[in-house]
């Protein structure tokens, strides 16, 4: 086995860009998701390490010596990071002639001859699901016989081997979390409505939803939701309960945990008999969702454990929810924030500004929404096309913009990409302001945080902080703009 380093690059200061985040951006309040994509293959390949600089506060003078003896090196990219990453990898040649670097992640699957081109010091880049595309490479394996790569050959020629085909059984795949415990500091890891510290991993793969703006589906994990079996799954939390007693949730980080509907009930009865959702157990679990889930399904999940669901609306208008090919309805999004608000489970919302038939009219209208259905926290977020997305090809071909990689400031914060003839980008861009402040600045919603903050001085000293960076996110974005 060759000695390997997974590395997340020393990137923008607070940018969360890793191996497992959906929206690669500087957050409104401090925010990183766990390295998953890094940490599978890193579990499979024996004696390696993962490092992931940006949530440790890493600089390349911190772990340069990190890449002394490396036989090979796989560094995660994004669009975003990718100018820095290859600053990166120079680096790594510089001071370790012989190592072979490798790029995984979204940008490298859909545009490989072109990031190969960009540094003579990738070797390769590993496109579809690269998890035993790693671990033959570290093997030893030659590079003509790997699948699921692009890689530079002696003479300079790009080399594209066949298509690595799809996991089906996930119950082959090792638990990531031994390697959060040998490797991360877990406590370096936060979510503005999750509970600290938090853990989040993947229970299964894939997406059945179509939204023309997701990344991850339409490059990698496809639309075919794969998932473990409950005992593996059950297996993966009690190891968390046991080596990581400080943890205090589980983010089950599937794109969609709730769209089988039978397999997230079994999950979560599996998860109250370990005692989740019972009188002072003291661990809670969340996950992604559709706004679709039937209320029997969400009262399984509430009596075992289920604390939180972070909801994707993207918007308050149905004829863009139609444009985007989200296959949801607004009044079944209020129907089941509402059953969501009744049984007690909180609700993290995120929306989307600037998706293709935006008007003045339509972001009006999501304001109002998010106001009306009041979830607990929101996150805004300006319409990004990534390369090998639906919405990146619409873009292009509607002139709604150059196709720029440049989709982030120099300080990791959202540029408005989109533009419309009768909705320019800086518009749009100056509505995600508006819409934090007449979400969160209502008396309704500032006397639930209050109130909050007195009944929990813990909870009062992390609210504090992140109001101060949240203001501080609100003039950063300003002033770079």
């Amino acid at each position: 086995m060759l000695r390997t380093l997974f590395l997340q690059a020393p990137s923008f200061d607070g940018y969360d860009g890793g191996a497992g985040a959906r929206y690669q951006m500087k957050r409104e309040v401090k925010s990183f998701w766990y390295p998953t994509w890094l940490a599978q293959p890193a579990a499979m390949v024996e004696g390696s390490r993962l490092i992931d600089a940006p949530a440790h506060d890493q600089g390349w003078d911190d772990i340069a010596h990190e890449v002394d003896g490396k036989e090979l090196v796989v560094l995660h990219t994004s669009t975003p990071s990718f100018g820095q990453d290859i600053r990166t990898a120079a680096l790594i040649k510089q001071r370790n002639p012989k190592a072979l670097v490798g790029f995984v992640g979204a940008k490298v699957a859909v545009e490989p001859d072109k990031s190969l081109a960009a540094s003579p010091d990738i070797d390769f880049v590993a496109r579809e699901e690269y998890d035993f595309t790693i671990l033959e490479v570290a093997q030893g394996k030659p590079l003509a016989e790997v699948d699921g790569i692009t890689w530079r050959a002696p003479d300079g020629n790009f080399v594209t081997n066949k298509n690595r085909a799809m996991i089906e059984d996930m119950d082959v795949l090792p638990m990531v979390s031994p390697v959060y415990k040998r490797d991360l500091t877990i406590e370096k890891y936060f979510g503005g409505y999750l509970r600290h510290p938090y853990v989040s991993f993947y229970t299964g793969r894939g997406c059945k939803s179509r939204c023309t703006f997701c990344l991850w589906p339409q490059t990698i994990g496809g639309h075919n939701y794969r998932f473990r079996s409950i005992p593996k799954v059950i297996e993966e939390v009690q190891y968390i309960l046991r080596e990581m007693p400080q943890v205090k949730e589980i983010f089950f980080d599937d794109d969609t945990l709730t769209d089988v509907h039978d397999r997230v009930e079994d999950l979560a009865r599996a998860l109250g008999e370990l005692g989740f959702g019972k009188p002072g157990f003291k661990v809670s679990w969340s996950c992604n969702a559709k706004a679709n889930v039937p209320r029997k399904t969400l009262e399984v999940l509430k009596a075992n454990g289920l604390r939180l669901l972070l909801v994707g609306y993207e918007s308050g208008n149905q004829k863009i929810l139609h444009n985007i090919k989200k296959g949801l309805l607004v009044d079944v999004a209020r129907q089941f924030t509402k059953d969501c608000h009744e049984l007690g489970i909180v609700i993290h919302g995120t929306f989307i500004l600037g998706l293709p038939g935006e008007t003045l009219e339509t972001i009006e209208e999501t304001i109002e929404f998010a106001k009306e259905i009041n979830p607990y926290t929101i996150q805004v977020s300006l319409a990004a096309p990534y390369p090998g997305t639906f919405l990146y090809k619409q873009a292009i071909e509607n002139n709604w913009f150059d196709g720029s990689d440049h989709l982030l400031t120099d300080g990791g914060t959202q540029i408005a990409q989109l533009s419309y003839p009768h909705l320019p980008a800086s518009v749009i861009f100056d509505k995600v302001e508006e819409m934090y402040k007449r979400f969160y600045f209502r008396p309704r919603k500032i006397g639930s945080i209050v109130g909050e903050m007195v009944r929990d001085f813990d909870m009062m000293k992390r609210r504090l902080r992140e109001g101060v960076e949240f203001f501080n996110f609100l003039r950063n974005r300003k002033e770079a703009a």
